[in-house]
């Protein structure tokens, strides 16, 4: 058997457009990120750049906005207790309070939130700059168990548990749970548990009213292993390194 001389082929130079590095790196949203390029502050290798599309080699490219070098900020991990009321983005043209509200004042690298809660749910909802780590938490085929405790406008009985657990179709949407339990119940209305292993858009809401029911409140308390616990409403904690590392998947399979 013969061998060629000479040195091995290199491997191949993964590219992948500035903006996009930008927020990797945990610098600002690839929104921002947009921005900053085409004001012509930031600059790759020595030289301003103004297309955000430029695809750039992020192990090897120098880069720098407003001439400070820009490299990976530490890898950060956030528990937050939402509020009701706040939405769950940067900022919004409706001009309603985000949930960066509760991050003012903390001396942070931009942060994304892990998923959504609408504005008038509550609870646990975790913000990172660890892509890799929010996306095996979204990834509909990690099948990570996110429990809500909803308070509801009846009191239930065992036929309405029934169509709970049931799931629904909604506009031709399936929406499936993978439990719901009564935790405490009064004269008019009652706390009941609620366990999906997907994301769908409002889905615990639309299940509980396909059922026949209205939601009063919402929160989220457990993401996979992560619990909201004692956190109280507005305040925000950091995960430590044994949470982060804590299964994902809250079930068997």
């Amino acid at each position: 058997m013969r061998f060629s001389g000479g040195r091995p082929a290199p491997a191949p130079t993964t590219t992948v457009s500035l903006a996009r590095v930008l927020s990797k790196l945990g610098y600002c949203s690839r929104t921002q990120a947009e921005k900053l390029v085409r004001e012509g502050r930031v600059a790759v290798d020595g030289r301003a750049v103004l297309h955000p599309e430029l695809r750039i080699d992020p192990k090897r490219a120098r880069i720098s906005v407003d001439g400070q070098p820009v490299s990976a900020a530490r890898r950060i991990y956030l528990m937050l207790n939402k509020p009701r009321g706040m939405v769950t983005t940067a900022s919004d043209p409706e001009g309603r309070k985000t949930v960066y509200a509760c991050l003012e004042g903390l001396k942070l690298p931009h942060l994304a939130p892990v998923g959504r809660l609408d504005m008038a749910s509550e609870g646990l909802l975790l913000m990172t700059n660890d892509t890799r780590w929010a996306q095996r938490i979204l990834d509909p085929a990690s099948g990570v168990d996110k429990t809500y405790h909803v308070q509801i406008d009846r009191v239930p009985d065992e036929t309405f548990m029934a169509r709970l657990r049931q799931g629904a179709i909604d506009e031709g949407e399936v929406l499936s749970i993978r439990s719901a339990s009564l935790l405490r119940a009064g004269e008019r209305n009652a706390w009941v548990e609620m366990v999906i292993d997907e994301g769908r858009n409002r889905q615990v809401r639309r299940i509980v009213e396909a059922a026949g029911a209205e939601v009063l409140r919402l929160v989220r308390v457990r993401i996979g292993g992560l619990e909201l616990g004692e956190l109280a409403k507005g305040d925000v904690r950091e995960l430590d390194p044994e949470e982060t590392a804590l299964p994902l998947v809250g079930h068997e399979g």
